[in-house]
């Protein structure tokens, strides 16, 4: 099989691709015993069809494109390619291509509240093709239309696409607001008869989390004291997230050489995940951390991974370990504090009567 130069180029949606990158996937088409002669110049009465799926090995992009063998022979049974004679080792089939559909974004991730355009182009080989587009959401099992529109009649149906689009086969779909209900495979169809082709747009949702700490950038405990350290991370979706904390001496971390690794801390203890009313979720990591004049000085860190983040989200603080006060000089204290009261008291009486009889003199 080979390509003959015709008005598309499957070349064309796959510049500066390197061949490595591309999955080529080539297949006979049924046409389901539908006969039309396909309305192009020089076209013989009948066709075999063939398509031609070519993918990016990372999800960049998917294209598919119907290629035309034309032939002045009908398939003696059906209109189907099962009736047509097998293809013999070595044979050349000169094809040219009949219609394209493209998406450059097969899969798609999305914040929450934003806006998404899911693009699909297509093209066809003919001047006023009878085209008929229509998208569609699957979610669970559930099927919904969600916009079509055909060419010839004018009839068009929901909204998201830009009619002034179609004319030059842009047939992107856009989401002005996404939601959690938002998320599931969005299917982009063109049908001329006779030919059908979709495309996959599968969307999900990534939320990131909101990381906080319940103590500040410095924590200040007297030796001996007991206090409860929380990390949590809120709003996120979808669920797994996984939070570490850490525990190093920030002096030593600024070595160049021989610097010392983060010692992970083991007694953290996991709340319960909160599902909040927008469907996305929150939990916390916290231990209870008890102070000692050997830690004073130390950073612990807090450190969130989420599916949605390419790198982790750490929140830090360092803590600072005080000697308890002595209970003998708090004692003194105190003592000191009475005697002078009580000085106080004895004094004012005095100073107020030395300054009545001032006056009266």
């Amino acid at each position: 099989m080979f390509f003959v130069a015709s008005k598309l180029d499957l070349r064309r949606y796959v510049e500066g691709v390197e061949p490595e990158d591309l999955e080529c996937e080539l297949r006979r088409y049924s046409t389901e015993g539908i006969h039309v002669r396909w309305p192009v110049q020089g076209a013989l009465g009948y066709n075999r069809w063939f398509s031609c799926t070519l993918k990016h090995s990372k999800g960049v992009f998917t294209v598919t494109g119907f290629l035309r063998h034309p032939s002045d022979q009908g398939p003696p049974g059906q209109q189907d390619y099962r009736s047509w004679p097998a293809i013999s080792d070595r044979e050349l089939l000169p094809t040219t291509v009949a219609m394209v559909i493209k998406t450059q974004t097969p899969v798609v991730n999305a914040r929450l509240r934003s806006e998404q355009k899911l693009h699909c182009q297509f093209a066809v080989d003919h001047r006023g093709p009878n085209v008929t587009l229509e998208w569609h959401r699957q979610h669970r099992g559930e099927r919904s239309r969600l916009f079509s529109h055909v060419s010839r009649s004018g009839q068009t149906h929901g909204s998201g696409v830009a009619l002034k689009g179609l004319a030059g086969g842009d047939a992107s779909y856009t989401l002005p607001f996404t939601k959690m209900i938002s998320e599931g495979t969005y299917i982009c169809s063109v049908s001329v008869v006779p030919l059908f082709a979709s495309l996959d747009v599968n969307l999900h949702i990534e939320e990131p989390p909101r990381v906080s700490l319940n103590v500040g950038p410095t924590l200040v405990m007297e030796e001996g004291k007991e206090q409860k350290i929380m990390c949590e991370a809120e709003s996120y979706y979808p669920l797994d997230v996984d939070i570490t904390w850490y525990e190093q001496d920030p002096r030593a971390s600024r070595q160049r050489v021989g610097a010392p690794l983060p010692v992970m801390l083991e007694n953290i203890l996991m709340s319960s995940h909160k599902h909040n009313t927008d469907s996305t979720f929150s939990v916390a990591a916290f231990f209870y951390l008890q102070a000692s004049l050997k830690s004073s000085g130390r950073q612990f860190t807090c450190s969130v991974t989420h599916q949605s983040l390419r790198v982790p989200i750490r929140q830090s603080f360092i803590l600072e370990v005080e000697e308890p006060s002595s209970w003998m000089l708090n004692l003194a204290l105190v003592f000191l504090v009475f005697i002078l009261l009580a000085v106080l008291a004895v004094m004012l009486p005095r100073l107020n009567s030395a300054r009545r009889q001032k006056k009266f003199y």
